[in-house]
């Protein structure tokens, strides 16, 4: 009986753990897709004159020296917007037929 009572308390609580992680997940995933269109100003940002305009400004020392500036990193943004590729095929259901 003790037994019973201790395995049904553990699978309790891995429920509720997974219950817990899995809320957590949708909340994030549902965050994550509506950004995607402030991503996407990134994205237009980078592939436009603007970025390449800022990126000269930057070179010639125009821009205020504590001004933060990933964004006119090359590698940075463009591997953001890989990763964005990539965890979008993520998060977009996976058919049932792949399980």
């Amino acid at each position: 009986m003790k037994a019973d009572i201790e395995r049904i308390s553990d699978m309790e609580a891995i429920l509720d753990r997974a219950t817990e992680l899995m809320d957590g997940v949708d909340k994030a995933v549902e965050e994550y897709e509506a950004y995607q269109s402030e991503i996407s100003k990134l994205e237009s940002y980078y592939t436009g004159q603007q970025w390449k305009d800022d990126y000269v400004a930057d070179e010639e020392c125009r821009l205020p020296s504590d001004l933060k500036r990933g964004v006119l990193s090359e590698d940075g943004v463009y591997n953001m917007l890989e990763r964005n590729r990539d965890m979008l095929k993520m998060v977009r259901r996976i058919p049932e037929d792949d399980w």
